[in-house]
């Protein structure tokens, strides 16, 4: 390692239990008292040796090793989730890939008992662009259309609200339902998001997007087919990345023009409940892990000891400072 970063080795001490510590808040205190961000604004700047006299305080060995125990069971359970989710996603993104038809007009990978071809039709005959805004501002909560989180509340996703409230009579109503395309493209989203509002509100959005409702086909269904790239090469063929290089222009005629393949409604149920169930599943995993993370971070704060020589919360059995 660079010699700017400073290597020791440790004795007499469960090495777990004080690679956990370091995860606590219980030493920055010192830190903040004994160095400062030094020159540069992102590094922080204390002599070795005063570092090498930070005050912590340890619990018998026996306590040690049973809280670096407990502590490391939670960290692969955290992993364990954090595994799974993964492969449930990279499943997906397989799936995605072969169970809807491209130029074939069959996909490499069908549930039982479907073999018919997967009928093509453009997006217009399927769906209407919505043109309804919020002229009388009866709608105040702005939505935004995000390439890894879908259709979300712009206040929820930024933190803030970014629209300027005094005009948002000229945003887009966005019904529960109905579909949004965002021009905005990213390292997820090479041309774009397209999402359907699964919330259970109205909203409005920014004219920037595209707003259409649908209809004669499975909602699900044409969401999950939106998170496919089969639709890809038609937006390479008839837009480009226009002006901003980070958003892709298309004219929303075009767009609606866009050739799709369809196999029967059934199929179509079928394809859109295996694929709820799948992202439920990468939701459940994504949830527990989260949980797992607010309750390691509630008993660093809780299990080891600050000033007072006593963490609030020890294993029965163990009392001493």
């Amino acid at each position: 390692m660079s010699p700017l970063y400073l290597v020791f080795t440790v004795h007499d001490i469960d090495e777990s239990f004080l690679e956990t510590l370091f995860q606590t808040t219980t030493w920055h205190r010192f830190m903040y008292q004994n160095g400062d961000t030094g020159a540069r604004a992102d590094r922080f700047a204390i002599k070795d040796s005063t570092f090498m006299s930070m005050p912590i305080k340890v619990p018998s060995l026996e306590e040690q090793h049973k809280l670096a125990l407990a502590f490391q069971k939670l960290d692969q359970t955290i992993t364990l989730h954090e595994e799974k989710k993964r492969q449930l996603e990279r499943l997906k993104s397989a799936l995605l890939q072969k169970m809807f038809a491209y130029k074939s007009g069959y996909p490499a990978i069908r549930f039982e008992g479907f073999s018919d071809d997967w009928e093509q039709c453009k997006l217009s005959d399927i769906s209407e662009k919505s043109y309804e805004k919020n002229t009388d501002n009866k709608y105040s909560t702005v939505l935004t259309n995000s390439a890894e989180y879908g259709i979300v509340k712009q206040r929820d996703f930024f933190d803030k609200d970014i629209a300027n409230s005094s005009n948002i009579s000229g945003y887009y109503v966005v019904r529960k339902n109905y579909f949004v395309y965002n021009p905005r493209i990213s390292n997820q989203a090479k041309f774009g998001p397209i999402n359907r509002n699964k919330l259970d509100e109205s909203g409005i959005m920014s004219p920037l997007y595209l707003v259409f409702t649908v209809h004669d086909i499975d909602e699900s269904f044409l969401e999950t087919l939106f998170q496919t790239t089969t639709w890809h090469r038609f937006m390479y063929q008839n837009g480009d990345t226009g002006a901003r290089a980070d958003r892709f222009a298309i004219k929303d005629s075009t767009f609606m023009s866009m050739p799709i393949k369809v196999p029967s409604l059934e199929e179509q149920h079928k394809l859109a409940l295996a694929f709820q169930k799948l992202d439920q599943t990468i939701t459940l995993h994504e949830e527990k892990k989260r949980q797992l993370e607010r309750l390691k971070s509630a008993l660093l704060q809780k299990m080891f000891a600050d000033k007072s020589g006593y963490p609030p919360v020890r294993f029965e059995g163990f009392s001493d400072k």
